[in-house]
């Protein structure tokens, strides 16, 4: 059940397999927040069953400490230690011992965020500002990196909040991530396919400069569109080198509106920082050579059914939903609403930016362009 969980089956299937309802399959992977649990294993330096059963034959016969210890090639004081542990020499057994200490070595260990309550304050608070447990870990190792008191891995924040039991982080929290569900999933789970219509006079992304491939200069941009409740719609644009997103409003996704809504937009960049512009093949792109005409801007599209080629931008639409959930109205947005949106977006450390912010890289590019 745990493999294929981990794998990205569904729930349904799952349950298919076991012959259950999916619910019962739920319970149990509920328990643990959708986390597996490592599995318990013996540390290679302790004594083993075999080796308690010798101590305990050799005990009852009498014979000391140090020729037990001999026997088995280990120090006098480990089986002096084993014996007192376990009752003395009149009370003890192998086979009780050898539970004794697998017990033992199942006693809950405090999580460094219940340990830590300043740090878990900390990590709460940078929720709330939507960041994700990667980018918290992340900054704090920047903010922090000659305290380990104060650094916590991503895992630890997931786990944390996935398994109440630990009792480090308030599950009203979970709200606050990426994405709302109640149990942790595989990175496997299915993914947003490319099912849009198709446009012709295309200039194929396999003809885009390697400059663009390879992130070697700012100015090359990947744009979708945002679907919402009642056919509502925003264009989101992301630039490749410096994660940098604009959101863009618009009233209909016909191609005249979303062209002229792309035109405008381009007017507020100089044309070293909008260079070209990947999209996959939606037809509301069917008029893409005159917004190249009016802009100067090239446009290249993703090959048929693959979304990836332009996965900053997927990426970027898996981030906006922690602010437009779908079934959102995104009609009822006005564009400095969006901006806000952005801008909160923009000022979020990324990793892929060794922690700094979209916001900070693309400021660094307007100066080097001033």
């Amino acid at each position: 059940m745990w493999d294929r969980w981990q794998k990205g089956e569904s729930l349904q299937e799952i349950a298919q397999l076991f012959d259950r309802n999916h619910s019962s399959v739920e319970r149990i992977l509920a328990e643990a927040g959708g986390i597996r649990r490592a599995q318990h294993c013996r540390s290679r330096v302790a004594l083993t069953l075999h080796e308690r059963e010798e101590i305990s034959r050799a005990v009852v016969r009498g014979q000391s400490i140090r020729s037990i210890a001999t026997r088995l090639r280990r120090a006098p004081s480990t089986i002096s230690r084993e014996i007192k542990r376990n009752g003395g020499p009149e009370c003890y057994r192998g086979s009780d011992a050898d539970q004794a200490a697998w017990d033992r070595s199942r006693r809950p260990k405090s999580c460094k965020l219940a340990k830590n309550r300043t740090l878990a304050r900390i990590v709460a608070g940078k929720l709330q500002l939507l960041w994700s447990p990667e980018q918290i870990a992340g900054w704090l190792k920047r903010a922090y990196p000659d305290d380990e008191n104060y650094q916590v891995s991503h895992e630890t924040i997931y786990r944390s909040l996935f398994i109440q039991a630990r009792g480090a982080l308030k599950k009203e929290l979970l709200q606050y991530l990426r994405r709302t569900r109640v149990m942790r999933r595989s990175r496997h789970h299915t993914q947003k396919t490319d099912d849009h219509g198709r446009i012709t006079g295309t200039v194929s992304i396999s003809e885009r400069p390697a400059t663009v491939k390879d992130r070697a200069v700012p100015g090359h941009w990947e744009g979708d569109l945002l679907f919402g409740k009642g056919n509502s719609h925003i264009v989101t644009l992301v630039e490749r080198y410096t994660r940098y997103v604009m959101l863009v409003k618009i009233a209909s996704k016909d191609s005249e509106t979303v062209i002229n809504a792309l035109i405008k937009n381009a007017q507020k960049l100089p044309q070293e920082l909008y260079r070209s512009l990947t999209w996959d093949r939606g037809k509301e792109m069917a008029d893409h050579k005159r917004f190249t005409l009016a802009t100067d801007i090239k446009v290249y599209f993703c090959d048929p059914h693959n979304p990836w080629q332009r996965g900053t931008n997927e990426n970027t639409n898996g981030l906006l939903r922690q602010y437009f959930p779908k079934g959102t109205d995104l009609s009822v947005y006005s564009q400095a609403k969006l901006n806000a949106v952005a801008r909160k977006l923009n000022n979020r450390p990324r990793k892929t930016l060794n922690y700094e912010t979209p916001a900070e890289k693309f400021s660094q590019s307007v100066a080097s362009t001033g």
